[in-house]
């Protein structure tokens, strides 16, 4: 039976449902495990790792976090499309970069008009 993300041939037995997809194993565990932007829980663990690191602001961020936070500085708000070709990601791959800049308290999501739109946390 193939994987419908990855297209890996995989016994039935081992394929996984989630979202209306048969996933094999690697794929159901990458997309459950993966961060989301609203979890109360990492946005204090983020918080408290920092301070205990001492990083304030950018520090700490990897390098395609820190081109996601100067793009929203430099752009303000942007749709999460543009974001995405920006950065040549898919917009799963976008959201996981996100989330950790949102459990930085550093940017934040907002809904206008049924469009999604990124920005800096203190626009």
């Amino acid at each position: 039976m193939l994987c419908e993300k990855c297209k890996a041939d995989v016994p039935e037995e081992e394929m996984f449902q989630f979202g209306g997809q048969k996933l094999c194993e690697d794929c159901y565990i990458e997309i459950m495990s993966r961060p989301k932007p609203c979890d109360p829980g990492a946005v204090s663990a983020a918080k408290a790792a920092r301070e205990l690191q001492g990083h304030k602001g950018t520090k700490g961020l990897t390098p395609i976090q820190k081109k996601i936070y100067d793009y929203l500085k430099k752009k303000g708000s942007v749709q999460r499309e543009e974001l995405a070709e920006y950065m040549n990601m898919t917009l799963d791959e976008l959201q996981g970069h996100f989330a950790v800049l949102r459990h930085c308290e550093l940017a934040r999501g907002f809904k206008e008009d049924n469009k999604y739109y990124f920005t800096l946390m203190d626009k």
